[in-house]
């Protein structure tokens, strides 16, 4: 996913139905979303036995490219801290260094 030349950071957000900390979780990642660049894939864990027997005990769980976000409750202010700093990885540090090299 390509976004004026910047990869747009993509969450999998595992929940079930009738899930109230799912919903919060969901929530609070839409809210963050208004305010930074990335994609929320929310996945149902009750639609595939192997999913739901790997998360059943541990939603809501959040991913970021393999990486554990958080599982049960989310710090919006820490993720926002997290995806700033993932997503200037992405796009900072190549502008640092196209920058850098195309001045010499």
């Amino acid at each position: 996913m390509e976004e004026r030349g910047r990869s747009t950071l993509s969450i999998t957000l595992y929940t079930k139905p009738e899930c109230s900390l799912c919903d919060e979780a969901k929530a609070a990642l839409l809210a963050l979303q208004q305010e930074l660049a990335f994609e929320i894939r929310e996945i149902d864990i009750t639609g595939d036995s192997a999913l739901y027997e790997r998360f059943r005990e541990e939603i809501p769980v959040a991913f970021l490219e393999g990486r554990k976000l958080f599982k049960y409750r989310v710090d919006p202010a820490l993720l926002g801290r997290q995806l700033r700093r993932r997503g200037g990885w992405l796009a900072g540090r190549w502008s640092r260094w196209w920058q850098s090299s195309s001045s010499v």
